[in-house]
């Protein structure tokens, strides 16, 4: 496996094949696992990115969820070796913006409602690096965790929009055994905040099981939103109606999670 932290030693690496992109922020589980498991399958080339994009943080990055975003190359890199990885892409922020970045992919409605409330260009952030690792790439297909199901819907339809020959691959959610999905900030989670973290999955269940919206919200103590909305179009839509996609955000502690649950 190769390790690449520049464009020039990304644009050197021999391709054969098809080519399946992963891209991350790094601090590597489960769920990452399953799709690189599945890049692996599909494509004779896999590539993952592990980069920390400062463009989707609050303040572009000058602020302290960033900062203590974790980071941890090394493990990362093992985990990867040990799934087949050909390459990983780990660039520098200096290296993706060597001039900052004045040209940005704007998502629009898409991405202001849910998460972009709280998070205000988070998905301009994270269109603009997506679109700069697919140009760096050049893969075949890329591979985004159900997990962040507003990103996904975001970036299918930007693919489609912008004509970007490139199939969106999206993986299901891994989940542990008591329900929590996998997730990077999971790790900030103390001991006695697990708890109050699966939350979110049991308001989920209880909603797709039959339980009305406020009382799927009124399980969540530190609820930002549960809704359920339109899976392409993020659209708003009743809870009967299918298909429908519920999606939630929460505080637990310090850290801010997210999950999301398919009602059929």
């Amino acid at each position: 496996m190769q390790i690449l932290t520049t464009k020039a030693q990304l644009f050197a690496f021999q391709r054969t094949g098809s080519v399946g992109l992963v891209p991350t922020m790094g601090a590597l589980h489960g769920g990452h696992a399953s799709l690189v498991r599945r890049a692996r399958e599909e494509n004779d080339t896999v590539v993952v990115s592990v980069f920390v994009n400062p463009l989707q943080f609050d303040k572009l990055g000058d602020c302290e969820d960033y900062r203590e975003y974790p980071r941890n190359l090394d493990a990362d890199a093992a985990f990867l070796e040990s799934l087949g990885v050909d390459a990983v892409f780990a660039p520098s922020p200096e290296e993706m913006y060597p001039n900052g970045q004045a040209i940005w992919v704007r998502t629009g409605r898409m991405g202001e409602g849910l998460e972009g409330v709280t998070r205000p260009g988070h998905f301009d952030g994270v269109a603009t690096v997506v679109t700069k690792l697919f140009n760096l790439v050049r893969p075949d297909r890329a591979y985004f965790g159900q997990k962040d199901a507003q990103q996904v819907a975001i970036i299918r339809r930007m693919v489609a929009d912008l004509d970007l020959p490139i199939d969106i691959v999206a993986v299901p959610i891994v989940r542990a055994a008591d329900g929590l999905a996998e997730s990077s900030r999971n790790q900030r989670l103390s001991p006695d905040e697990r708890p109050q973290a699966l939350q979110l999955s049991q308001a989920l269940f209880a909603l797709r099981d039959g339980a009305t919206l406020d009382k799927a919200r009124a399980m969540i103590d530190r609820l930002d939103y549960l809704v359920v909305v339109d899976p392409l179009t993020l659209n708003a839509v009743e809870p009967d109606q299918r298909p429908a996609l519920a999606l939630c955000a929460a505080w637990v502690g310090p850290v801010r999670l997210i999950d999301n649950l398919e009602l059929s």
